[in-house]
């Protein structure tokens, strides 16, 4: 809870340093990284800094959290911060780490508001700042707790190396040593750390495409703008060993009897596939609608998987949207306008961000409550404001 004598200061500083925050974090990440080089190794994205995407993910969760103390005394983003609890647990974030981070950020900001930033105005974003911090590890230590091993990385063999769809390839892997496994649940990931030509390790997270529990399948498409998933498609062949996390993500199926939507695009059916398969491989009575979109139909990477569990429920239905449409789908774009959703409906979002917000907007303006809709975001979640 945000202190009385905070609150004023946050609510006066807020369009300052929300109009501020995008130019002080790069100036965090080049004070992060020149003193500490060693986390660019097999723990932060190179290609998401470069592309500018970590910084814009540290600034939309700063203003969001800050702007949420300000307009709801008394709670916090709950939403938000699982998510980004469940990113951090995924990489092995550490509660050490806050501190460093909270150093180097706080001296950004010194330096790029000088002018203006006062003993009062450092104060009250101090507390900001550890009010998310002790949020988040607090939640990572639970997250870290549930897990059947204490280890962040595990060998995994991979046991097959399989294309999906046009630029796309399913990777299926099983355990490399005794270390106990933590059975995952339908539409989580697991972080995937290669070493590429350089000697960097990078890490990124996929989403578990195939059956959960104690399996490991994830599907990545290879132009995909990250580093990983090329080393992956062209470097990594059937019985090499990778390095992968415990399961993490919060967007899995809920219980309950009522309907489910199931809407994607291009390889953000991979969370959507692997809800839809728990649900074929349960005898779900459930009724069940997927949708996806793609540009065509050969770059579906897992329309075989799909259209089979499909086939196997006896109340699910397949809606198909293509850029270059043939065998009855629909042409162009996703829209809900053309699809009659079922009553008291969840719906599970998965795709690009323009799509998932449109989608989004389409659902509630249908009459789906934004307490019922989950999405999962790639990369860096910088889609905070929900």
């Amino acid at each position: 809870m945000l202190s009385d004598k905070s609150r004023p200061v946050i609510e006066a500083t807020l369009p300052l340093v929300g109009s501020r925050i995008g130019a002080i974090t790069p100036k965090f990440y080049a004070r992060l990284f020149a003193a500490h080089p060693e986390l660019l190794d097999g723990l932060f994205s190179r290609s998401n800094q470069r592309s500018g995407d970590q910084q814009q993910a540290l600034a939309g969760s700063i203003a969001a959290f800050a702007t949420h103390l300000v307009n709801n005394p008394g709670t916090l983003p709950e939403t938000v911060l699982s998510r980004i609890a469940h990113r951090h647990a995924s990489l092995g974030i550490t509660e050490p780490q806050y501190q460093v981070v909270y150093e180097h950020l706080f001296a950004a900001i010194a330096e790029d508001l000088a002018e203006v930033i006062t003993p009062e105005i450092a104060e009250a974003w101090t507390e900001v700042y550890w009010l998310m911090a002790d949020a988040l590890i607090k939640i990572e230590k639970g997250l870290y707790a549930a897990q059947a091993n204490g280890k962040m990385w595990t060998p995994w063999k991979v046991a097959s190396k399989n294309h999906a769809g046009i630029g796309s390839m399913t990777f299926t892997l099983e355990p490399a040593d005794d270390t106990p496994v933590t059975p995952a649940l339908a539409g989580q990931y697991v972080s995937v750390k290669v070493q590429l030509p350089d000697g960097l390790r990078q890490v990124r997270q996929y989403s578990l495409s195939g059956d959960a529990g104690t399996s490991r399948s994830f599907t990545t498409k290879l132009d995909d703008g990250g580093e990983v998933s090329p080393v992956l498609h062209n470097a990594v062949e059937v019985g090499d060993v990778l390095e992968i996390s415990n399961p993490y993500g919060e967007i899995t199926l809920k219980g309950g009897d009522g309907p489910v939507v199931l809407a994607s695009a291009g390889i953000g059916c991979t969370p959507t596939a692997s809800i839809l398969r728990s649900l074929a491989e349960s005898g779900s009575d459930r009724q069940v609608l997927v949708l996806h979109a793609e540009s065509t139909l050969d770059s579906w990477a897992l329309r075989g998987q799909m259209t089979d569990d499909v086939e196997r429920l006896d109340s699910a239905d397949l809606q198909l949207w293509l850029e270059e449409p043939r065998d009855g789908a629909n042409k162009g774009f996703m829209s809900l306008r053309e699809v009659d959703l079922p009553a008291n409906a969840s719906l599970y979002l998965c795709g690009p961000l323009p799509f998932m917000k449109h989608i989004r907007n389409e659902a509630i303006n249908a009459g789906i409550p934004a307490t019922k809709i989950h999405y999962e975001v790639f990369g860096p979640d910088i889609w905070l404001a929900s």
